[in-house]
């Protein structure tokens, strides 16, 4: 099937052309009507849905757009105040007519004439929704929306300088990847130096959100947030016992070869010791890798590179420059982070980053940009609720792409030995963020399974996980102090929970299909764009099964491919 980026904002049938989302008596009556609309046959039914799903996706695209804006510029006390409008006077007031919709949805007859099988995902999250509703949760809920957007507030302003010049925190990490070893040890401290003047306000951030998330279970008749959050995930098809799973399989299979890969570099820099500022940095025989100077340069050669991959793929990247879409360079007041925000109606999305000049930056976009292919190939969906798919496919999108995209890296790299580092850095990457989401992921489950802990409670058990998943080849010796507040700069702790192993689970699929892209190309390339264009209308099993890969993190399944990816890296020549 030929997919199109020339996609055109949905038409509106039910709302006006000029209708836009100002204040809650505006929009009540459109909620009044599907409400009180009577539905007397199949194609009433259907005409229901589509109204519905015009509503949803001008209300999403309209708070997409009020946090998207906010992060650009963390600063202006208007944009926040647009932000919490919403989230406080409108959104709250959303909910108890969603969950009186759903059941409305549930209980019309002619909802069992609908295709069980097309709309089966979706019949169940709406079940899902009405389980998990509680009118004692929505004032609640609309304060943790706030709330967890303090995070960027926070982080956005932290700078340091380094030579005379003040970086963000994002920018200053360019600084590690420098020859020079005491300018990385020097730009390593100033930046956790800034972390900590920053710690108690995260920590107390943190506590609050614990707090009230735990309210929210409890209220709701769950033991615990964890377990009420992988419900509101529609996490059906894995268990906590499959994340402790993964969490074991990470240390058995892959902390090896992170020490493998940590004692080569040790060798390259000719050092007696592996320190944490020594990661990203280059041997002598190595430059630095400047694959491009700025946000603009960015774009122009990911379209380059994902035109080479294939043409659709660029031409997306293309209607989002055209679209204006993008919003790349790190600048003091700009949230931390990067993320590819999908807006419904209009179908293009939003890619956010704080590039720097990396080869790190490079990564990112190509992430994104797999996340906004995404995005386009769902586009033409009947249903808003269709385009939402399981976040673990999500990130496979993401992830794949960024394994595809290496054989057409040249566009970033003037010389092979460029190319070469590249790809080695990017392979290495690819491991080494394993034993990061292993630690992430199982703090989580521990947070919010003792929420009343203390911060020393909180410091002590955080410490334990990290050095589980830290290899004997790396030397943190007199870092104690940074590394009891690491957990802090995770953004997804504060503004989304248990976020995390999605990136493992994925990771597991990206290495998969890449895997079929080096034996076949098409055949890896269409299973990727045919699954990603399900977009939630299958299972998350099912939509890995389509791609062609196994929706499986046992440990025998992530020895297989971690092996695969150790038999590539050594296929990569040596410097």
């Amino acid at each position: 099937m030929n997919y199109s980026a020339d996609i055109k904002k949905l038409p509106r049938h039910f709302l006006p052309e000029d209708f836009s989302v100002t204040t809650w008596e505006a929009l009540e009556p459109y909620f009044k009507n599907l409400l009180e609309r009577s539905i007397n046959s199949d194609a009433e039914l259907q005409q229901w849905l589509k109204d519905g799903s015009e509503l949803e996706a001008i209300i999403s695209e309209d708070a997409c757009w009020r946090q998207i804006k906010m992060t650009c510029d963390t600063e202006n006390k208007e944009l926040e105040e647009s932000f919490v409008f919403f989230m406080m006077e409108i959104q709250p007031k959303i909910q108890p007519y969603s969950d009186k919709l759903n059941k409305k949805l549930i209980n019309c007859p002619f909802t069992k004439e609908l295709d069980q099988e097309k709309y089966f995902t979706y019949l169940r999250t709406v079940k899902k929704n009405i389980d998990l509703f509680c009118e004692e949760n929505i004032p609640i809920q609309a304060h943790l929306n706030v709330l967890q957007q303090q995070f960027g507030t926070i982080s956005g302003k932290m700078t340091v300088e380094v030579n005379g010049q003040e970086y963000t925190l994002q920018q200053a990490t360019k600084f590690l990847e420098n020859n020079d070893r005491s300018l990385r040890e020097s730009v390593y401290r100033k930046i956790n130096e800034k972390r900590l003047q920053n710690k108690k306000e995260l920590d107390d951030l943190f506590s609050i959100l614990i707090e009230k998330r735990n309210l929210v279970s409890l209220n709701a008749g769950f033991p615990n947030y964890r377990d009420y959050r992988f419900m509101e995930m529609g996490r059906f098809d894995y268990t906590k016992e499959d994340c402790f799973q993964f969490h074991e399989a990470v240390k058995q299979h892959v902390l090896p070869l992170v020490n493998e890969i940590y004692e080569r570099k040790k060798r390259k820099l000719g050092v007696d010791s592996l320190r944490p500022w020594d990661l990203e940095a280059h041997s002598e025989k190595e430059k630095t890798l400047t694959p491009f100077k700025s946000g603009e340069e960015l774009v122009k050669k990911s379209i380059a590179c994902f035109n080479k991959l294939n043409p659709f793929f660029g031409d997306c990247l293309q209607k989002m420059k055209t679209m204006g879409r993008f919003d790349l360079d790190s600048r003091k007041g700009k949230a931390p982070g990067g993320y590819n925000c999908p807006l419904i109606e209009s179908g293009a999305p939003f890619i956010f980053m704080n590039a720097a000049g990396q080869m790190d930056d490079v990564t990112t976009m190509v992430h994104e940009g797999g996340h906004a292919v995404h995005s386009f190939l769902v586009h033409s969906l009947e249903l808003s609720a269709f385009k939402e798919y399981p976040t673990e496919i999500a990130e496979v999108a993401s992830m794949a792409m960024e394994l595809f995209s290496m054989d057409y890296w040249n566009v970033f790299f003037s010389s092979e030995e460029e190319l070469r580092q590249a790809r080695e850095h990017q392979l290495e990457r690819v491991i080494t963020i394993f034993p990061w989401i292993a630690t992430i992921d199982k703090f989580q489950h521990w947070v919010y399974e003792n929420p009343k802990h203390s911060f020393d409670e909180r410091t002590e058990r955080w410490i334990s996980i990290m050095n589980e998943f830290t290899p004997p080849s790396l030397d943190v010796s007199g870092l104690e102090e940074y590394r009891r507040y690491f957990w802090q700069k995770q953004l997804h702790l504060f503004e989304v929970p248990f976020y995390y192993i999605e990136y493992g689970i994925a990771q597991l699929g990206a290495i998969g299909l890449w895997k079929q892209f080096k034996s076949n190309k098409e055949v890896a390339l269409n299973n990727y764009i045919n699954t990603l264009a399900l977009g939630g209308t299958q299972t998350l099993p099912r939509l890995f099964q389509a791609a062609g890969i196994s929706f499986n993190f046992s440990p025998e399944t992530v020895a297989d491919l971690i092996s695969f990816v150790k038999d590539e890296m050594s296929n990569i020549p040596s410097n």
